[in-house]
């Protein structure tokens, strides 16, 4: 850094009063010396457009903010249109405006920094087409392999159209070109080349080349557009997209029913070069006359082979009556062969049938009918057996839990008049009288008094 340390040193060790105007030059001119030349990106706002050419703005993100200023002869080198929210990448000096001591940034260039939102939006907008299948390949037509008439889609003053000129006039002279002249950048680019793809659809040619020379994604943006790349899809004839270097991919390309590296491959793809054609006439000549010798050739050959196999009938006729006679031997031992497995195949079902009589299968059941009647005796002794030591079971748990052992226990149960147990003293009435029912018997009994308290239980 090229800094007046001294100046600064001074300052830290010596008590000198600055006016505010030396203040702001020695600011200013710190962070002309460190900044020098600094890339910075931002959001345009604020933008000021005042009648002297300047340009002034602002440059934030999501933290901060600087001041801009683009004086007019710089400002005439911007190619873009500059409006609010429009992000870039500003390139200029830090300085600082003295008068009011405004800290900002002198700009000497200005380009678009959206290559990564433009990247977005083209790989957004590739992904919704490719969803509908305009880039399908069952939609691409075949390119014409002798055209006549080809429509040449691009600036008249590129150097794409003197590149696809000269090519042609190489390799194919006697194609008629006519070009459809467009704008390929800019904001009219689009509707411009919407246009002129309309009207050459219409015009007949035998195919299209949609071209333009290199340059940035937002130079080449008019061919990413939707309207442009629907355009190209509903073309009817063949269309070459050639669009910037063989680096460079736009939707163009994907839609186009053939994608040319560059503008000068277009052109070869659609002109048959004619010194290749004639060198390729007399090798097909060439073929032709070895092929048409060797056609004779195997035709005399297969003439003299049918000649030597020519026979008298009669001849032909003897070696059919002892070809007939070889067949009827044949069909004899055939017949007898099949006769005798015959005659097998009946004794072996014969014998099956013998073996599967129901005289047989009765005794089988027999046999296992007495087995059974044998095993039924034990089976109900033994289930009569597990039945009554399970009813002794049962009627001893219910006598152990039956009131009538509780009565054998020395209680007894009371009863009203209306056979309803007495459970509380407060159920019954002095004078009123109860049925006691013992282990064996009945009392008949009279209520002469209540106890409010319990008696302790006797066993």
């Amino acid at each position: 850094m090229n800094i007046d340390d001294a100046i600064f040193q001074r300052l830290g060790t010596e008590r000198e009063v600055l006016t505010v105007s030396q203040l702001n030059a020695r600011a200013r001119r710190l962070l002309e010396e460190v900044f020098p030349q600094v890339w910075v990106e931002g959001e345009l706002s604020n933008l000021a457009r005042p009648s002297s050419g300047h340009m002034y703005f602002t440059l934030k993100d999501s933290g901060a903010q600087v001041r801009c200023a683009l004086f007019r002869q710089n400002a005439a080198r911007v190619r873009m249109d500059l409006r609010d929210g429009l992000l870039v990448r500003a390139r200029g000096r830090v300085s600082l405006y003295e008068g009011r001591g405004d800290y900002q940034m002198i700009i000497d260039a200005l380009e678009p920094a959206g290559d990564g939102a433009l990247r977005q939006a083209f790989e957004a907008l590739k992904a919704r087409l490719q969803a509908e299948g305009l880039f399908a390949a069952e939609n691409k037509r075949s390119l014409p392999s002798h055209p006549r008439r080809i429509g040449v889609i691009t600036s008249p003053s590129g150097a794409a159209v003197r590149d696809i000129i000269s090519v042609f006039g190489r390799r194919a002279p006697f194609i008629e070109l006519v070009i459809s002249p467009t704008a390929v950048q800019g904001r009219d680019a689009a509707p411009q080349i919407v246009r002129a793809l309309q009207q050459a659809d219409r015009a007949g040619f035998d195919a299209l080349i949609l071209a333009r020379g290199g340059g940035s994604l937002e130079d080449l943006w008019p061919f990413n557009e939707e309207v442009v790349a629907r355009a190209v899809a509903a073309c009817r004839t063949p269309i070459v997209s050639a669009i910037g270097h063989e680096t460079d991919v736009s939707i163009s390309d994907f839609v186009a029913d053939v994608r040319a590296p560059t503008p000068s491959a277009a052109a070869e793809l659609l002109s048959p070069d004619t010194q290749a054609m004639l060198l390729q006439l007399q090798r097909c000549q060439r073929q032709l006359q070895q092929s048409m010798k060797v056609r004779l050739t195997r035709d005399n050959l297969r003439l003299d082979a049918l000649r030597r196999r020519l026979r008298h009938p009669g001849e032909r006729l003897a070696q059919q009556s002892q070809r007939l006679d070889e067949l009827e031997l044949r069909l004899r031992r055939a017949w007898q062969y099949r006769t005798e497995q015959r005659r097998q195949q009946l004794a072996n079902l014969q014998g099956r049938l013998q073996h599967q009589h129901p005289e047989r299968l009765l005794q089988v059941l027999h046999e296992r009918l007495a087995q059974l009647q044998q095993r039924l005796p034990r089976a109900v002794q033994l289930q009569l057996q597990q039945r009554r030591q399970q009813l002794e079971s049962t009627a001893q748990s219910l006598h152990l839990i039956s009131p009538l052992a509780t009565l054998g226990r020395g209680y007894s149960i009371l009863l009203d008049q209306q056979g309803k147990a007495i459970r509380r003293q407060q159920d019954t009435q002095p004078g009123q009288q109860l049925q006691a029912r013992l282990a064996e018997g009945q009392l008949t009994l009279r209520v002469e008094g209540q106890q409010p308290h319990t008696l302790p239980l006797l066993d």
